[in-house]
């Protein structure tokens, strides 16, 4: 009896549950629906509240104010773009032999004047002692410039970084430098060229790495062994690594780091708002990365990390992977910040790191080998060529027109070395030639490279030319009876050779 009331109670009770499910299965669409119904209604309540502005949103009936910008101040009317270049047009020859007659008898220019003008063949249309060697100046930095391009990945970049190793139960942290002279102090910044890497970002950084390991206290060592003991051309020399006084406006000693370039600006020379513009010549300082580590100790301290001691020279532990590092720009960014301010030293650093990638000797000396071998091995003419250096600084370069044209033809077809044209500085518009012309029709059409010493006044480049196609030239003018005279007859040549 007792089996038998049990069992119907429980399918009395299986009974209820299946009608519970029954009810609920037949109630579940409709709650769905009127949850549908609601969303919607509350969504198109506040589109229309937002609509009306009486709820905040992106929608609105209100007419919307257009910004308007005033028009520049000054502007140039640019010339007529021109289509696809023809590199097979001649230039006559006749016209060519008349614009360098009167280079040659403008007064004050002198007699020690070499120029050559080619078509973009190669095919030499005038010339004036083209085979003499003469003393370039600054337009050697074009032959290491095609040099370097040719050698070096130019899509690299030169990082810096921070090691961390425990020694006797103390933590050091190494900064090592692996080019970059044109780190910047703060914020690593993605816009311009120098101060793509800033100091700050890497101090951020090994700080939250530290932190993360539980250090708040390290010793700071700085490692700037990458370019050797030897960082000076004999020619800009006082002794080891000492650059002459005369020069230290003009050329730190290449190092393995520092901060725009070792530039030390002051109120009277104030730095540039634009970090990639060139602010004269401010003194250099000639300790650029143990500025950089005391620098970098500071924006440590920043960061709540205490650095005992001064920073000293060590090695990074070559065993570990780098706690912290920042990039620099790419080396054909670089390269063009170097030929458009004529940097005398990153010119030489780009001479040392084609002689490391070449297996040259890490010196000076080693750079200059190593470009003249680049260029031999491209097919320059480099028949009375004498590098004291790679930048042109030091007295005691010479050669030939020949040399800087041939270079110059490299630059107007694509291929090998074409990071070395990006930074030519153009006409009217950028870099130390920017006002070298007379005429304002031929700003823009001419991309070169200047040079400037005591004794010298040079120019070398590519032509677009008014009427189709394009050239190559060079100019060297040493000891000219007037500078001036000989700048401005220069500046006279250029322009009329867009009319070729």
């Amino acid at each position: 009896m007792v089996s038998t009331a049990v069992s119907r109670r429980q399918r009395r009770e299986t009974q209820r549950q299946q009608q519970r499910q029954s009810r609920a299965s037949r109630r579940r669409p409709l709650t769905v629906a009127v949850s549908a119904l609601v969303t919607v209604a509350l969504f198109a309540g506040y589109c229309t509240a937002d609509i009306l502005d009486v709820a905040p949103g992106p929608l609105t009936l209100k007419n919307v104010d257009v910004p308007t910008f005033a028009d520049p101040l000054t502007a140039k009317t640019g010339g007529t773009v021109a289509g696809k270049l023809d590199l097979t047009k001649t230039v006559d020859a006749k016209a060519a032999s008349a614009l360098i007659d009167d280079l040659l008898a403008t007064e004050g220019v002198g007699s020690d004047t070499s120029a050559i003008i080619e078509d973009a063949q190669g095919n030499v249309a005038a010339e004036h002692e083209a085979g003499t060697s003469r003393e370039p100046a600054s337009t050697m930095k074009t032959l290491t410039a095609l040099a370097a391009s040719s050698t070096l990945n130019m899509a690299s970049t030169l990082d810096t970084q921070v090691f961390l190793a425990q020694t006797d139960g103390v933590d050091t942290l190494t900064l090592k430098g692996n080019g970059d002279m044109l780190l910047g102090s703060g914020e690593s910044d993605p816009d311009h060229i120098n101060g793509r890497a800033g100091l700050a970002t890497l101090a951020q950084s090994a700080a939250a790495a530290l932190a993360q390991r539980g250090i708040s206290t390290v010793r700071l060592a700085y490692d700037d062994s990458l370019f050797g003991d030897a960082r000076v051309p004999d020619g800009l020399s006082e002794s080891t690594n000492t650059v002459l006084s005369d020069y230290t406006v003009y050329y730190t000693p290449v190092s393995s780091m520092a901060i725009d370039g070792g530039r030390q600006y002051t109120d009277a020379m104030p730095a540039p708002a634009n970090p990639d513009d060139s602010a004269g010549y401010p003194e250099l300082s000639q300790h650029t990365a143990a500025d950089v580590a005391e620098e970098f100790a500071s924006l440590l301290a920043d960061q709540g990390i205490t650095v005992e001691g001064d920073p000293a020279e060590g090695n990074a532990p070559s065993s570990t992977s780098p706690l912290a590092s920042v990039s620099s720009a790419t080396l054909a960014e670089i390269l063009a910040f170097t030929l458009r301010h004529s940097d005398n030293t990153l010119a030489e650093e780009f001479g040392r790191l084609t002689a490391l990638a070449r297996g040259k000797d890490n010196s000076p000396e080693g750079g200059t080998k190593a470009v003249h071998e680049a260029l031999d091995k491209l097919g320059i003419d480099t028949s009375g060529l004498t590098m004291a250096d790679c930048s042109g600084l030091s007295p005691g370069s010479k050669l030939t027109v020949r040399t800087l044209v041939a270079v110059q033809q490299r630059n107007l077809t694509e291929g090998e070395g074409a990071a070395a044209a990006e930074g030519l500085s153009i006409a009217g518009l950028v870099g130390t030639a920017q006002y070298r012309y007379d005429d304002d029709a031929a700003a823009g059409l001419l991309r070169v490279k200047t040079g400037s010493l005591g004794t010298v006044t040079s120019m070398a480049g590519n032509v677009s030319r008014t009427n189709g196609g394009a050239l190559a030239f060079a100019v060297v003018v040493n000891n000219p009876d007037d500078m001036e005279a000989a700048r401005n007859a220069i500046d006279a040549f250029i322009t009329k050779l867009t009319e070729l």
